[in-house]
């Protein structure tokens, strides 16, 4: 992943750009009707059961409009929550609190029902060692907060984008020749750019495993589209020598199976690209 420098790097850009895509020249309606010494405070108000996510980010968000406004809040990022729940309060400008809203609710709802999701599939892997992972199946311009929320929800975060780990997919070995011959440039390419970065080789067969283990420096081999029987031959054969993942088309019917066979992490792009936003609402007190 990402350092913290880099992640902030990215939720900044998202307010920014998001404030820019909503706010324009202003908001002419709150200009219009409401004085700019107007004072208020708001609440934002749980309307459907789920983990809420997003409140350090909605925190963001208020400080960029208006670094006056203040929050007060009740429940943290990561908790339960269930219909009625208050979550914060949140009290200054009324201009300001009113420019912020839609980004707030927004991003707050599709966190929150991220981690929801997050939160179930990680309940499923319980009692086992497998964690799961999210992907790059992720909104552009927002994966930062869908991540934040992966992780938020008790998943992990796979690698953040193209250039912070290597992952040697199928299209990558037909088209570099093979297995051995992707591995060996990958690895000299690396070691050209001076670049120290993980390497994932993905397989669709246990012959290909078999040749993956035959090279050095391979971090995690992915495991996809194999059924429950292979994956546990895939996983005896990988042994201690590096990480296993599994993926491909896997729901909540068949996590569960998909873990007691041994991998260390199952990724889901459901997670992100599959999820209803969780009702919220921001309501002036």
């Amino acid at each position: 992943m990402i350092s913290k420098e880099q992640f902030q790097n990215e939720l900044d850009l998202i307010i920014k750009n998001a404030i820019r895509e909503d706010v324009g020249d202003g908001d002419h309606t709150s200009l219009s009707c409401i004085p700019a010494d107007a004072e208020g405070k708001a609440k934002l108000l749980v309307k459907e059961d789920g983990i809420i996510a997003g409140i350090e980010f909605a925190k963001q968000v208020f400080s960029y409009v208006d670094k006056d406004l203040q929050v007060e809040t009740f429940i943290n990022d990561g908790e339960s929550v269930k219909y009625g729940d208050i979550v914060f309060h949140v009290s200054g400008k009324s201009q300001s609190i009113l420019m912020a809203e839609r980004l707030v609710l927004n991003a707050m709802q599709r966190m929150s029902a991220i981690a929801t999701k997050t939160a179930f599939f990680a309940n499923l892997l319980k009692g086992t060692k497998t964690k799961v992972l999210d992907t790059r199946k992720t909104t552009p311009g927002i994966r930062a907060i869908e991540k934040w929320a992966v992780k938020i929800g008790g998943g992990e975060n796979h690698r953040f984008a193209l250039y912070d780990m290597v992952m040697i997919k199928d299209n990558h070995i037909d088209f570099a020749g093979g297995i051995t011959a992707a591995i060996t440039k990958t690895k000299k390419y690396l070691a050209e750019k001076n670049l120290d970065i993980k390497i994932i080789v993905e397989a669709r067969s246990l012959e290909e495993i078999k040749e993956i283990l035959s090279n050095e420096g391979v971090y995690r081999i992915l495991i996809d589209n194999f059924n429950y029987e292979d994956t546990k031959k895939a996983v005896a054969l990988i042994g201690d020598t590096c990480l296993t993942e599994s993926s491909g088309g896997i729901n909540e019917e068949t996590i569960r199976k998909y873990a007691e066979c041994g991998v260390d992490f199952i990724s889901s792009g459901a997670l992100t690209h599959s999820v209803y936003n969780l009702d919220l609402s921001l309501k002036a007190i």
